[in-house]
């Protein structure tokens, strides 16, 4: 059997089974993850896969598994003695200035900065309830990049916003078209497949030296600033998933 959708997939729910395949995202809001675990426990087959889709929900996620790809010193602070253990960290190594972003928070409304890490922790001190949440030092100069990669489709562009260090478009940023690296695009796609992503928005941050760090990634995204329309990059999705699910 197949499953094309959510609808269809809650109405058949008790009868999936092992060999069974359901193409597209999942839309239990708090129960995706039992949902998830249970797909992988029957045999049946997820595309995107429950890995990419558990990443995609979750910015402390990121930062656990694909942490190799961001900027030194990214960290997940579960609890209290996270966060006095990196302070320690990042005292020792002059970091100053840093950025918090909040679990489950998109377009850059999760993202904060903060003049020192004391600060976080004089806050956090106050607000038990933000935990987790992703910890990293504050980079000052770099070029925001979103990389769109659907199989064989890439496209890039620079986000700049000379106002506002979050660079979203949505916040009254620009773009510009940005010519991808071979080495960038390996990168993009490494990082892709640790997170067993069929296809993804990446946020790459590229230094002035051309080291190049993952901010975020997303199975969906904005388009605004791509060239592709949104009919037509969903499109490209659904046949490659729906290619991926064939070849099973």
């Amino acid at each position: 059997m197949i499953i094309k959708s959510s609808s269809e997939l809650k109405a058949l729910y008790n009868d999936i089974c092992s060999g069974d395949i359901f193409i597209g995202k999942l839309t239990y809001k708090h129960l995706k993850q039992t949902v998830l675990i249970d797909f992988l426990e029957q045999g049946v087959s997820c595309y995107p896969s429950p890995l990419s889709q558990s990443l995609n929900s979750s910015k402390a996620a990121q930062a656990l598994i694909l942490k190799k790809w961001m900027l030194p010193h990214t960290c997940v602070i579960t609890r209290r003695i996270d966060l006095i253990n990196t302070i320690n960290e990042y005292n020792k190594n002059g970091i100053g200035s840093v950025v918090t972003k909040e679990d489950h928070m998109h377009c850059g409304h999760g993202v904060r900065k903060w003049d020192t890490i004391e600060t976080v922790y004089s806050f956090m001190a106050m607000s038990e309830s933000s935990y987790p949440f992703v910890l990293q030092p504050f980079l000052e100069q770099f070029t925001d990049v979103r990389v769109i990669i659907v199989g064989n489709y890439l496209e890039a562009y620079i986000r700049h916003n000379p106002n506002n260090f979050r660079m979203n478009l949505s916040f009254g940023g620009k773009n510009y078209p940005y010519t991808l690296e071979k080495d960038k695009e390996m990168f993009c796609r490494q990082v892709m497949e640790r997170g067993k992503f069929p296809f993804a928005h990446l946020d790459l941050q590229i230094t002035d030296n051309g080291t190049c760090y993952l901010s975020e990634i997303a199975l969906d995204g904005g388009v605004k600033g791509a060239s592709i329309s949104r009919k037509e990059l969903d499109l490209k999705k659904q046949n490659l998933l729906e290619g991926m699910a064939k070849i099973l």
